[in-house]
């Protein structure tokens, strides 16, 4: 149960309609960033006996592969929704883990004990904070002296063709609202200069910003992508903010659904997309 919220859009999202649909989709959600996912790992080097916190955990993949690494340690997942903690946890009791755990919690208020964890991470989670600085400040003072801090966070919409060809499809030709940048948001950290004000007022050091250019994978064809994401947040979100009566919602269905099938490859249903991969250390 939330006690301390900074952040009550987010909360209404994310304890809502978007966790279910993430909980209810975990496997589409996990595959569409796993090359991503896969720069992170590498960043992070968890050693055996570190202590984890991984901040927006969803249904607790990165953290269960944590808790792996740091097998004489532990990791702790925190996340705003709690169907995805829920399941977060059966995947943890299935897997046999003992050294994980999961917490609802917003990250950028919660009362961590100062000075806990070695490494503090998130695989697109980090963007959220409703006042990022106060967000960081607080994850710093949970992180030990060199603590390091790894992310993935999205580049802006003009450097996301993924977002864009779901924007445009979805939207009818009719103008859309731009995405905001470096507001709280899927695109709270799109930019290297506003990360590194964040992430430096909010008491880290040795900031690296790195791009990470990798296909979205949204499915092995475009209608196991079309089921999964026909009632994603994006698209719920737009048939709202257009005004669209059931035939025009049902138009902009088919043409998404027309660019998933121009993405379908013998690989999957592949689109571009860019990220970043930010580190630091705690000061």
């Amino acid at each position: 149960m939330l006690k301390n919220i900074a952040n009550e859009q987010e909360v209404r999202s994310w304890d809502g309609d978007d966790g279910d649909h993430w909980t209810e989709h975990e496997e589409m959600y996990n595959g569409a960033t796993e090359r991503h996912y896969r720069h992170l790992v590498d960043a992070l080097r968890i050693g055996k006996s570190e202590r984890v916190l991984d901040v927006g955990c969803g249904c607790g993949l990165s953290t269960r592969d944590a808790a792996r690494a740091a097998s004489s340690g532990s990791a702790l997942g925190v996340d705003l929704s709690a169907r995805m903690l829920e399941r977060a946890r059966e995947r943890a009791q299935e897997e046999g883990l003992t050294n994980v755990s999961f917490e609802q919690a917003d990250a950028q208020v919660h009362a961590f004990a100062p000075g806990s964890f070695d490494v503090v991470m998130s695989r697109f989670g980090g963007m959220f904070f409703a006042d990022p600085v106060t967000g960081y400040r607080n994850l710093a003072r949970a992180a030990k002296p060199g603590a390091r801090l790894a992310m993935l966070s999205w580049q802006g919409v003009e450097h996301n063709p993924w977002l864009q060809e779901f924007r445009a499809a979805l939207s009818l030709g009719r103008p859309l609202p731009p995405e905001p940048v470096d507001a709280p948001g899927p695109f709270g950290l799109a930019t290297d200069a506003h990360i590194r004000r964040v992430l430096g007022e909010g008491g880290w050091t040795d900031i690296n910003v790195e791009r990470v250019h990798e296909p979205m994978y949204f499915g092995r064809t475009a209608a196991d992508a079309f089921a999964a994401l026909r009632d994603m947040g994006l698209v719920r979100g737009l048939a709202k903010a257009l005004n669209f009566d059931e035939g025009e919602r049902q138009d902009a269905l088919d043409r998404f659904h027309a660019t998933l099938r121009d993405h379908e490859s013998n690989e999957g249903v592949l689109i571009e997309s860019n990220a970043w991969l930010i580190t630091a250390r705690r000061a």
